[in-house]
């Protein structure tokens, strides 16, 4: 019998198919809440098999007293694993996977939606309203930016970085900028790429960030680059929330070197600063870039499948 834990109530359809892999007893937390090292100490020592996701901090303190753990695969749910350890996990020989690919098009979407509605102040529109604070409609009222035909910027062009370029591009004429740590030969769209922050952020009227989480990225985006913006410029970070230093973001705010923000993550999330919630020039999403039933669906299957191939001995569909 190979034991499983799923760390996060997951949908029926996701859970239902990991109960269907043969030989499988499968365990749901209950909570909805990251699991503390405790518990994750204790997960290793009595499953075979863990699917983890954001939150579930399998750091190297935690490996560091589980030198042999019973758990030989994590299957994260999601594709930014930076929340695992994958040195270490590997150096105990715990496999770990994520789930590409399912979550491009989804966290896409937000990103536009994002740039939407922090230019054209939906979310500052909506909370007049159903306030009660709306006079009517007049020629000046509420005054945002127009989106198409401007530059977009993004910061990280890999799968997700490609998908917002191409709804951009092509559902908003938008002019493409683009830094990458790589040459991309193709952007799926025609594309500028740049040397560097400071040459995008000067070009730019939104500026978003879609690159992976983890150490090499942490605080990626700060004060040089806000500086370098625009003052009619927005900022949009569908990333990880440690990819921004959220102190500069809202000194450049406060200060005006930018004219808004959208986000759907946050530095130290769910804490979200009591600056960034009283300002009216920002969207605040709670981190919904996959929430959708069907793409949350998509992920988790492409999880359980990641365990059908370890437990079948087979290649790990998407091993990191």
């Amino acid at each position: 019998m190979t034991r499983i834990l799923i760390t996060r109530p997951l949908t029926e359809t996701v859970c239902d198919a990991a109960r269907a892999l043969p030989g499988a007893e499968v365990e749901v937390r209950a909570l909805t809440t990251p699991m503390k090292p405790g518990e994750m100490r204790g997960a290793l020592a009595i499953f075979d098999v863990i699917l983890p996701t954001l939150g579930d901090f399998f750091n190297a303190e935690v490996f560091k007293d589980m030198p042999a753990p019973r758990t030989r695969l994590l299957a994260n749910f999601g594709v930014g694993y930076n929340h695992i350890d994958v040195d270490a996990a590997r150096a105990s020989g715990v496999a770990v996977t994520n789930t590409p690919g399912a979550v491009t098009d989804a966290t896409a979407d937000i990103g536009m939606m994002l740039i939407l509605m922090t230019c054209r102040r939906a979310g500052e529109g909506e909370r007049l309203v159903r306030a009660g604070r709306w006079k009517g409609w007049h020629p000046t009222q509420m005054l945002g930016t127009h989106v198409s035909g401007k530059t977009v910027g993004i910061i990280g062009m890999g799968r997700i970085g490609k998908a917002i370029a191409k709804r951009c591009h092509y559902g908003f004429g938008m002019e493409v900028v683009f830094m990458n740590r790589s040459v991309v030969a193709d952007a799926g769209v025609p594309a500028r790429q740049v040397a560097d922050m400071a040459e995008l952020a000067a070009l730019a009227d939104m500026v978003v960030v879609a690159v992976p989480g983890g150490a090499a990225t942490h605080h990626l985006i700060g004060a040089d680059l806000f500086a370098a913006m625009k003052p009619a410029a927005h900022f949009v970070n569908i990333s990880r929330g440690d990819v921004v230093d959220e102190a500069a973001l809202i000194t450049a705010l406060e200060t005006g070197q930018i004219a808004g923000a959208g986000l759907d993550v946050y530095e130290f999330e769910p804490q979200v600063p009591a600056a960034l919630r009283k300002m009216e020039n920002v969207t605040l999403l709670p981190h919904l870039g996959t929430a959708a039933r069907d793409v949350r669906d998509a992920m988790g299957l492409m999880a359980v499948e990641n365990i059908r191939a370890y437990l079948a001995g087979d290649p790990l569909p998407n091993a990191v």
